[in-house]
């Protein structure tokens, strides 16, 4: 009987030994969930965070990019204002004879007269004038010609063709003869002006006044570098009238 009491808690203390060791896996093992759980939470917070911080940087991005967007189209139509204005100008400087040009037309060469002046004539009859030189340049003119030179000075708005005693001055540069006119258009139209019945060089060939006309495939004017700014006159603004 005391055998037996005696075996009682041995039997006692093993099955506490056991429970205490399956407590303490069963502690361990949820221990290890809960941080698992934790390290899970964790995990899902900063992958939380780190989608709105792309998310964020995403919107940057395209807002980034629409902003390039409508500086890329102002630039374009900034270029194409500019392009405008650029081919405006140059227009407007091809009209007012600032530009070289080349191009077909015609070589006309006007000399003084050979023929002997015997008394009684005038010999102012045997020389060339701005008249006879502007009688030219409006033939010219009159055929589509689209830019004309004078030894070598741009025939403009703004020339002046004068005599000065034996020698004519244009643009301010005095000049004598014989002269070369340079004239760009269609050679045929410019030389049958010049040369047709009734013309210039036909009145001028009287009094031995030598006026020669050649076609060319290319002839090059060379731009107006005469004096160009105005001292009195400026633009005039447009002023609606407002109706009563």
């Amino acid at each position: 009987m005391m055998n037996r009491l005696r075996r009682v808690p041995w039997a006692t203390a093993l099955v506490s030994v056991a429970l205490g060791l399956m407590l303490s896996m069963q502690f361990k093992v949820q221990r290890q969930v809960a941080l698992a759980d934790l390290a899970a939470v964790q995990r899902t917070e900063e992958l939380v965070a780190q989608l709105a911080e792309a998310e964020k940087h995403r919107d940057e991005l395209a807002a980034e990019v629409e902003l390039l967007r409508q500086q890329q189209l102002i630039s374009v139509k900034t270029q194409n204002e500019f392009q405008a204005l650029a081919e405006q100008l140059e227009q407007a400087q091809l009209h007012a004879g600032l530009l070289p040009l080349v191009g077909p037309g015609v070589t006309v060469t006007m000399a003084d007269s050979s023929l002997p002046v015997t008394p009684g004539e005038n010999p102012n009859n045997f020389i060339i004038h701005d008249e006879d030189v502007l009688r030219v340049i409006n033939e010219l003119r009159a055929a589509g010609a689209e830019a004309i030179a004078i030894n070598g000075q741009r025939v403009t708005g703004r020339t002046e063709i004068r005599c000065t005693g034996p020698v004519v001055t244009i643009n301010g540069v005095r000049t004598a003869p014989p002269l070369t006119i340079v004239a760009i258009g269609n050679p045929d139209e410019l030389e049958r002006a010049i040369m047709m019945k009734g013309s210039v060089a036909e009145s001028l060939k009287f009094w031995g006044i030598q006026v020669t006309v050649k076609k060319e495939t290319s002839v090059r004017v060379p731009a107006y570098t005469a004096r160009l700014r105005l001292e009195y006159a400026q633009p005039a603004l447009e002023v609606e009238e407002v109706a009563p």
